[in-house]
């Protein structure tokens, strides 16, 4: 049985091809399905318990008991709604792999945003490059 990243991988190549057949027009997954991936391509890295989908304010437990929420992305940022216990974000790549950008406790993420003004749609969103260097600051 292929692995996760295999998979993937090979939805990737899925893209390309309909790219190649449909010449700027993306095919880009996104949504519930990127972060549907990135959970469990996280899970299966850091050796996390996924809880079910739409458990409020978590996605998974560590082996320590800590609640951590994951988000991951192909974009420039992550969307925020409450502070994390415990904070993972990962960026999705094309060969079915993850790439972390931030994997530490979610108050400093949340220190990030949470002085601002909430946006409408309730979530905020913090910058990859803010995550990168608030993890290079640990």
């Amino acid at each position: 049985m292929p692995s996760t990243a295999e998979l993937v991988q090979g939805l990737y190549e899925i893209v390309a091809e309909l790219e190649a057949l449909y010449p700027g027009r993306p095919f880009t997954p996104d949504g519930h399905l990127v972060g549907s991936i990135g959970e469990t391509l996280v899970a299966e890295r850091y050796g996390l318990k996924l809880m079910p989908p739409s458990t409020k304010g978590y996605d998974a437990i560590d082996q320590i008991g800590r609640k951590v929420e994951i988000k991951c992305t192909q974009g420039k940022s992550v969307a925020f709604r409450h502070e994390p216990e415990w904070c993972i974000v990962v960026k999705l790549l094309r060969t079915g792999d993850i790439e972390e950008v931030y994997h530490g406790p979610g108050g400093p993420v949340w220190a990030l945003v949470s002085h601002k003004p909430l946006p409408s749609n309730g979530q905020y969103q913090v910058s990859l490059s803010k995550l990168v260097a608030l993890a290079a600051s640990d």
